[in-house]
């Protein structure tokens, strides 16, 4: 029943303790460290690949001539409104009757006897003219002048200047989009067997490029290794002073795995340790201190009272004497001080203090722990754990660089078992058939684009020299006309100009039918170019006809020759390669390849990953106070310093040593001698004050130095002592906890560090892996360049030869046409620049004949 108090109050103090140490805990948490986003180091860089052989993507380039290019197109449109005639190409060449062909090229036909027609009529329209002329009735003089030849002059003179602006701008367009056929021909033609040879070599450039893909496996292998570090000297830092460890931690990054692993678990853990290192440190101090002090207690309080047993007789003696000699008769004015001498006696008892002699019994032989020797073990276990980091981490770091070398083998199956290189010979045999078969027709092709261009280039310049002669004879009429005063006088420049405007009209006559044969023969090749073949490859009808069974002949099944899987075809393919597929999933192949089950990560990664995740190490394990000092801490808490009464001291060093002021009654006494007429007197005065001076001096000032001595340590163990218990218990509780956590945190930090790594370095082969599928498909390994190759051969013939050639034909042929009412403007204009036969009938008018003269008939002599 004795001891229940005191298990109560230990039970308290413990939970109280228990609840510091919580919220100190919950106030000072080990510092979480989050994994670092990816750094601009993080990213892996891979040299660009395959780029010498790359078939570049053409595009259609917009040009100031769209216009032009889209107005013949809708032409077209209507001249070829029937859709790609199937039925037709699908037929044997020889079992192919007129009248199919005829049907289907019925705008064609027409055209052609339009051009038919031009060709005869404006021949034999010309002879007609030339047997006129030479019969005077075409292109002579006018018979009469009437006031309405200015007005028709004018209208001629306007309707010629605009089929002549018309020329102009349509032989231009011709002259442009003949000499941009011309630039377009030779590099459209040779860019046919460059492609295919660019194909072939792609092709054949395949196992190659899929050995340097997985030869680039070094990238991700030396930036993991170099990660992994570990060449580093384990003992470059034995120890990390406090003052050292932000230095280090800033040097992580040129650390490897495991230096950076225990510097990380230093960092996160040294508030903590160091908090605990502190506060045990702080109660060694206050058991050496308190130790001390207790010992000057006693030993002063002991002094003090042998003193006071040694002052009190002497003291005694020197009130009796002093109180005899001013109670003399003979001593003047001595009463006044008879009273203060007379109240001379002691003050201060210390016997009756209470004894700390209990306490240091209790103390006696403590610290039998050296503490400091203690907390700098404890320190510098903590501060190796870096290095013992990098010594227990090297073996699974050797290990970890193993499994990478197994790793690049297994990438290496990469490359061994990629199926293309026995699938690809078919497409290569025909892509090298198609080169040599294309040969004849690309010569054949540019030797007719030679002629073309030469045959256009001069009729082009024939139609310059006919619009010559329309604008010389032109101005040299108007010119003539302006300078002839009578319309019947003869003006050789209006006459000139008459005759070159007959000029013009002879070689419009003359070169007519040509133009009009180059037109309708430009017209016929460019045209059905465009609607049979254009306009079909833009929809993608021509790949429908192609892969439709039957249209073509055995020899030219494509999808056999290519090697196609079998439930593709052409338009599939096509739409496959377009969106970016691979080779080996438009090919044939014996068994299915499927490539992103080849570039999963965990295939590669798996050992890797186990191996950290099964890493386990000791890297906590810290003894901050031995068993010796913690008996040493309990010891002193039980003690019993917080049970001495240290108010009793301090109320007995309230009072002084001695109730009278010694010095002033020796002073007094002083006083009172100078006043006495007795020398005796004076003499036994001055006695007694030297004896009182003697006393304080030797006596009582050495027991009030005792007296401070003592309130010094009686006030530091009075202010320790009320917490002594609590701060003990604490400090105890503390490093008890801080020595459990330590491992286990440390173990959590090393996990959590690992997983960071392990993620980390899983990017590097999420990467690698990933660049892997995208340069196969895209790349290496990539049928995008088949379906690159299609569309630059549609907009090669299309866009850069096909559609300015019909702008060709298309501006040629309107220069053709419309030399017709140029002739006829010309032949009307002719009459008016030349002199009128007879001008006495030339007008009728009122204005110039304002009296009627009845004609006068001439007399027959």
């Amino acid at each position: 029943a004795d001891g229940a108090p005191g298990s109560l109050v230990a039970t308290a103090g413990a939970m109280r303790a228990a609840g510091l140490l919580l919220a100190w805990a919950l106030l000072h948490p080990a510092a979480t460290q989050q994994c670092h986003p990816a750094s601009p180091g993080g990213v892996l860089r891979f040299t660009d690949r395959h780029a010498e052989i790359r078939v570049p993507a053409l595009h259609r380039v917009p040009s100031s001539l769209d216009p032009l290019y889209g107005l013949v197109r809708r032409c077209l449109d209507l001249i070829q409104q029937n859709p790609l005639p199937t039925e037709l190409c699908a037929e044997v060449p020889t079992r192919l009757s007129r009248l199919q062909v005829v049907q289907y090229e019925l705008g064609y036909v027409v055209c052609a006897a339009v051009a038919l027609l031009f060709t005869v009529a404006v021949p034999v329209a010309g002879m007609c003219f030339c047997y006129c002329r030479s019969r005077r009735r075409c292109g002579g003089r006018l018979r009469a002048h009437r006031r309405s030849l200015g007005c028709r002059r004018r209208c001629l003179l306007a309707c010629l200047s605009f089929t002549s602006l018309i020329i102009l701008i349509s032989v231009t367009c011709a002259f442009v989009t003949s000499q941009r056929v011309k630039g377009q021909m030779e590099p459209g033609l040779g860019a046919v067997p460059s492609t295919l040879r660019t194909l072939r070599q792609h092709l054949a450039n395949v196992p190659q490029g899929v050995q340097m893909v997985v030869d680039k496996f070094e990238v991700p292998r030396k930036q993991i290794i170099s990660d992994l570090g570990g060449k580093h000297g384990a003992g470059q830092h034995p120890q990390l002073p406090p003052g050292m460890n932000e230095v280090l931690t800033g040097r992580r990054c040129l650390a490897g795995l495991s230096r950076s692993v225990g510097l990380s678990i230093h960092a996160q853990l040294k508030a903590m340790t160091y908090a605990a290192l502190a506060d045990l440190q702080d109660r060694a101090g206050d058991l050496q201190t308190s130790l001390h002090h207790l010992q000057i207690v006693d030993r002063t309080a002991r002094a003090l009272a042998a003193a006071r047993a040694e002052l009190e007789p002497a003291l005694r003696e020197r009130r009796r004497r002093v109180v005899a000699l001013l109670d003399d008769p003979r001593c003047t004015s001595c009463a006044s001080v008879l009273g203060r001498a007379q109240s001379l006696e002691l003050g201060a008892d210390y016997g009756k203090v209470p004894s700390v002699e209990k306490v240091l019994k209790a103390l006696a032989g403590l610290p039998r722990s050296d503490f400091a020797e203690m907390i700098r073990q404890g320190n510098g276990t903590f501060n190796s754990i870096p290095e013992l980091a990098v010594e227990r981490m090297a073996q699974v770091i050797q290990d970890l660089r193993d499994d990478l070398a197994r790793t690049a083998e297994k990438v290496q199956s990469i490359a061994d078992g990629f199926p293309l290189p026995d699938y690809t010979r078919p497409v290569s045999e025909a892509l090298l058939k198609a080169e040599d078969r294309s040969q004849p027709y690309l010569r054949e092709a540019e030797r007719f684009e030679r002629y073309r261009w030469i045959a256009g280039t001069v009729l082009c310049s024939i139609i310059l020299l006919i619009l010559a002669c329309n604008v010389t004879g032109m101005a040299l009429g108007a010119y003539g006309l302006s300078k002839r005063e009578d319309p019947s006088d003869y003006e050789c420049r209006g006459e000139a100009g008459a005759k070159f405007l007959l000029v013009g009209v002879g070689l419009a006559f003359l070169f007519s039918w040509l133009l009009i044969l180059l037109v309708f023969a430009t017209f016929l090749v460019g045209g059905n170019i465009q609607t049979l073949v254009c306009r079909n490859w833009v929809n993608q009808e021509i790949y429908k006809f192609i892969d439709t069974p039957g249209n073509l002949p055995p020899s030219m099944n494509l999808t056999r020759q290519l090697n196609l899987r079998r439930d593709s075809n052409l338009s599939s393919a096509y739409r496959e390669c377009k969106s970016g597929a691979g080779l080996w999933e438009v090919l044939q192949l014996d068994r299915s390849y499927d490539l992103d089950e080849h570039l999963k990560t965990p295939k590669y990664t798996a050992d890797f990953q186990k191996r950290l995740g099964d890493f386990m190490a000791n890297l906590g394990d810290v003894r901050l106070l031995r068993s010796e000092g913690r008996q040493d801490l309990e010891t002193f808490a039980r003690s019993g310093v917080d049970e001495v009464d240290y108010g009793r001291f301090q109320e007995e060093m309230k009072n002084p040593v001695v109730q009278t002021s010694l010095p002033g009654l020796a002073r007094n006494l002083e006083g009172l001698q100078k006043m006495q007429r007795n020398s005796t007197v004076a003499g036994r005065l001055a006695a007694e004050a030297r004896a009182l001076w003697q006393m304080q001096n030797s006596t009582v000032q050495s027991q009030e130095a005792l007296v401070a001595k003592l309130e010094e340590s009686v006030q530091f163990l009075s202010r320790l002592a009320p917490h002594l218990k609590e701060r003990v218990k604490r400090t105890l509780a503390t490093t008890a906890s801080v020595e459990a956590r330590l491992p286990v945190q440390a173990q959590q930090i090393l996990r959590q560090e690992l997983g960071c790594f392990t993620r980390k370095e899983l990017r590097y082969f999420t990467q690698y892996l990933n660049w892997v599928g995208q340069t196969l498909r895209e790349d290496v390994a990539s049928c995008q360049p088949l379906a690159t190759a299609l569309d630059n051969g549609r907009v090669i013939l299309c866009d850069r030869i096909a559609d300015p050639w019909n702008a060709f034909w298309f501006s040629l042929g309107c220069c053709t046409f419309f030399l017709i009412p140029n002739i006829i403007f010309a032949v009307r204009l002719t009459k008016h620049f030349r002199p009128i036969r007879n001008r006495l009938i030339s007008t009728g008018s009122e204005e110039t004949c304002p009296f009627h003269i009845p004609r006068v008939t001439a007399l027959k002599l």
